[in-house]
C-alpha cells in the first residue's frame, strides 16, 4: 500500500505574533508586548494570546479502506515540526467517512463525518479504519513522514490506505503553545476530546474556515502557507468554542468557569487588570457574592482559589514578557503588580521552578 500526494503546496512550520494592549496606566514600549485589550478582556482570547498559540503544520488526508496511522507522543516529533514550542497539540476534523481513535490505556472512540478530535496533552494515539487493527504506518514511519513533510517534500493533500471503499477524509492540524508556567485551557481538556457537531453547527463559522483552507490549498498562490497556518489557529479556537458550548451545565473546569456569570466576571476582572491589588473582598463584591461563597464556587469550578489563580496568571504573563521582551526583571515585576523585585523573583521561582533570569536564558536557548 503506497501513500501518494497531490501536487498542491504543503503548509508547514510557522508562527503568529499577536499584539497585546497595555493594562490601564501602563505604557507600552517598542520591545515590550503589551497586555490587555482596550475594553474588558475576553479571558479565552487572553489565555490563547499569552500561551502563544502557534500554527505548525496543517494538511488533508484522503484515506481508503483499510487505513491506519499510529502517532507517537508529541515530544517525539515536536522538535521536527515546532522545535521552539513548549508543547504540541494535534486535532483532526472529520470531513467524510468514519473510523476509530484511541490512546494507550483508553477505550477506542468511534468518529464520523462532522466530528472533531483533539489530542491536547501530547499522548500517543492511533487513527484506524477499524478498532484493534495493525496500523498501516507505525510510529517510526509517522516520524519519517513528519521529517519529509517539514522538509517541503510532500503536499497539502495526503492519500493513503488500501484502495477499498469505506474510507475517511479528515483535516489534521498541529499547534504549538506554552505549557508552563500556566495554561488553563489545556488543564480543562481531556486527553482525547471528541466534539460532535449538530447539523446547524456544520453550517457555521468552522465550515467556512475549512472551506477557505481547502480553497486556498487547491489554488496555490504566493503566501498560501501563511494563510493556512493562520486558518489552522482560527479553526482550533472555534473548536474550543464549540466544546465550550457543548459542556454539561454542572461540569467543572476553567471553561465551565467562564460560563458561570459570577465566576466568569471574576476571571474577566483578573485578566483585564492582572496588576491591580485584588483582594478576596474586592473580587467577591464585583461578583455580587459573599467572600466565602465566591471562594468556594471559584475553587470548585476552576480548581484553584481566586488568589492562587491570580498568582499563576501573573506568572504566565511574566514568563511571556521575559521571553518576548528585553524588559528588566524589576520592570516585569512592576508590570504584573509586584512592588518588590525580590518578592516577584521568589514567587516566580516557586511557581515555575527557576528564577526569572534563568527562565529568560532557557527561552532564548529554546529549551
Amino acid at each position: 500500500m503506497v501513500r501518494t500526494h497531490d501536487q498542491t503546496s504543503l503548509s508547514h512550520a510557522g508562527s503568529s505574533t499577536v499584539q497585546h494592549q497595555p493594562p490601564p496606566g501602563a505604557q507600552g514600549t517598542a520591545d515590550m508586548p503589551v497586555l490587555c485589550q482596550d475594553s474588558a478582556t475576553d479571558p479565552l482570547s487572553d489565555v490563547l494570546r499569552m500561551v502563544k498559540l502557534t500554527g505548525a503544520v496543517f494538511h488533508l488526508v484522503e484515506a481508503t479502506f483499510p487505513w491506519g496511522v499510529d502517532v507517537p507522543r508529541a515530544r517525539d516529533y515536536s522538535s521536527i515540526i515546532l522545535p521552539r514550542a513548549q508543547h504540541v497539540i494535534s486535532y483532526h476534523i472529520i470531513l467524510k467517512g468514519s473510523g476509530w481513535a484511541g490512546i494507550p490505556g483508553g477505550a477506542s472512540t468511534s468518529f464520523e463525518a462532522g466530528d472533531i478530535l483533539v489530542l491536547a496533552h501530547g499522548d500517543p494515539y492511533s487513527l484506524l479504519s477499524t478498532p484493534g487493527q495493525t496500523p498501516e504506518y507505525d510510529r517510526a514511519a509517522t516520524i519519517g513522514f513528519f521529517r519529509e513533510w517539514m522538509a517541503g517534500k510532500l503536499s497539502f493533500v495526503t492519500r493513503e490506505g488500501g484502495g477499498g471503499a469505506g474510507g475517511a477524509e479528515y483535516m489534521c492540524g498541529f499547534l504549538g503553545c506554552d505549557l508552563r508556567p500556566f495554561n488553563p485551557v489545556l488543564s480543562t481538556l481531556p486527553p482525547l476530546l471528541r466534539v460532535r457537531r449538530s447539523g446547524r453547527d456544520r453550517r457555521g463559522l468552522l465550515d467556512r474556515l475549512i472551506d477557505l483552507t481547502l480553497a486556498d490549498a487547491r489554488l496555490p498562490r504566493m503566501g498560501g502557507e501563511a494563510i493556512r497556518l493562520r486558518l489552522s489557529e482560527l479553526i482550533f479556537v472555534e473548536v474550543i468554542r464549540l466544546y465550550l458550548d457543548s459542556l454539561p451545565a454542572h461540569d467543572t473546569g476553567w471553561l465551565s468557569g467562564l460560563r458561570d456569570p459570577a465566576i466568569g466576571r471574576v476571571l474577566t476582572l483578573i485578566h483585564d487588570r492582572p496588576a491591580d491589588p485584588w483582594t478576596l473582598a474586592l473580587l467577591a463584591e464585583e461578583a455580587g457574592m459573599s467572600r466565602s461563597a465566591m471562594v468556594a464556587r471559584f475553587t470548585h469550578l476552576i480548581g484553584h482559589s481566586p488568589m492562587q489563580y491570580l498568582t499563576l496568571w501573573r506568572m504566565q504573563i511574566a514568563a511571556r514578557l521575559l521571553a518576548d521582551s528585553s524588559m528588566k526583571v524589576a520592570s516585569v515585576a512592576c508590570e504584573i503588580g509586584y512592588k518588590s523585585e525580590a518578592a516577584f523573583s521568589r514567587m516566580f521561582k516557586k511557581a515555575v521552578g527557576v528564577s526569572p533570569a534563568h527562565w529568560r536564558k532557557m527561552t532564548i536557548a529554546g529549551v
